[in-house]
């Protein structure tokens, strides 16, 4: 079985801030791969966006390796993106509803998945990781300022 973790994370400022995003693959309980990465800045990024780009970045590479035939639990602990995934909660707008849309197009693609939500305590790889993208990009743009 497979297990994707996955995260967003907006700072400092909701929306507006510098966006970022983190997951963790899981196969039968050995971690086989993991990214995290900055999204954008500005008034488009929201954490909502952040988060639902984290999914569509893990359901990418589970589909580049062909993965997706597999039972996949999807781990989250943004409430939004598990109640509009289990169909819970429409959709109707917001900064991440272009991203929504591409993510239910691949899910087509995935016969066998489940969205489950989890406290934040037990999301804390994914949540390090995308805290991880934050403070490198930071640390990045401050030594681009110091000339170093």
């Amino acid at each position: 079985m497979i297990i994707v973790f996955i995260d967003g994370l907006i700072e400092p400022i909701n929306p507006g801030g510098i966006a970022t995003y983190a997951f963790i693959i899981y196969n039968n309980g050995l971690k086989i791969f993991e990214k995290y990465g900055v999204i954008g800045i500005g008034p488009s990024m929201s954490n909502n966006l952040a988060e639902y780009y984290a999914l569509y970045e893990a359901l990418n590479f589970l589909m580049e390796n062909e993965l997706n035939n597999e039972k996949i639990l999807v781990k989250s602990d943004s409430q939004l993106l598990i109640n509009q995934m289990k169909g819970f909660w429409k959709a109707r707008g917001g900064l991440y509803y272009s991203i929504y849309m591409k993510v239910l197009e691949l899910l087509i693609h995935f016969p066998r998945i489940e969205f489950i939500w989890i406290p934040r305590e037990e999301n804390f790889e994914a949540d390090l990781l995308s805290r991880k993208a934050y403070e490198e990009y930071i640390e990045n743009k401050s030594h681009e300022r110091s000339g170093l």
